[in-house]
């Protein structure tokens, strides 16, 4: 479901696709052919999210920040990973269970892989692969960088021409959900503060 939050409502682009199950909160602009998958989280409550075009966030991912979060175009974020950094670049992929935490940059053509941890304010540089916890940096062969371009920005993974499938067969959300006027900071009767 799509939630305003203190005035500022999801806008979500024409060709982009939202599953029943996902929840998307307040100050969250998501780009053309992005696809957001049940059970994923995307909390502009605090600051804003930026999520760009052809960018797919799977199955129960978290996306939250402090201090905004800008995620460029031709992402691939795996299932269940949690994004609370600064910026993720293009032609990034974020495997499976990762975790890239506060304030971190992860650059263009990089490769976090399955159940990888990034470091709050660490920097990982254009065309880098992540493994381990703590994260290793190291530099991706170019080949590696290639087919990962190729993939990601051709074909979308499929994610796309998938979500296209589902809003078909009218498997889409796109109720929002505001606040009632004048209820906004008052308890329910009969509840404690």
């Amino acid at each position: 479901m799509l939630f305003e939050l203190d005035g500022k409502r999801p806008q979500v682009a024409p060709s982009a696709w939202i599953a029943p199950g996902a929840c998307v909160i307040g100050d969250v602009v998501i780009g053309e052919r992005s696809t957001v998958w049940p059970g994923a989280v995307i909390r502009g409550d605090y600051s804003s999210i930026r999520i760009g075009e052809n960018v797919h966030v799977e199955d129960g991912v978290i996306l939250h920040s402090g201090s905004g979060l800008t995620l460029g175009n031709h992402i691939t974020i795996g299932h269940s990973v949690v994004v609370h950094c600064k910026s993720v670049g293009n032609f990034v992929l974020l495997g499976n269970n990762c975790t890239v935490l506060d304030d971190a940059v992860v650059e263009d053509d990089c490769i976090v892989a399955a159940n990888a941890l990034v470091s709050p304010r660490e920097v990982v540089p254009s065309g880098s692969i992540v493994m381990g916890v703590p994260g290793v940096i190291t530099r991706a062969r170019p080949d590696q960088l290639e087919r990962r371009r190729a993939y990601q920005g051709s074909s979308s993974g499929g994610y796309h021409e998938n979500a296209m499938r589902y809003r078909a067969a009218g498997i889409e959300e796109r109720q929002f959900w505001s606040p009632p006027p004048g209820a906004v900071g008052e308890l329910p009767a009969g509840w404690r503060g």
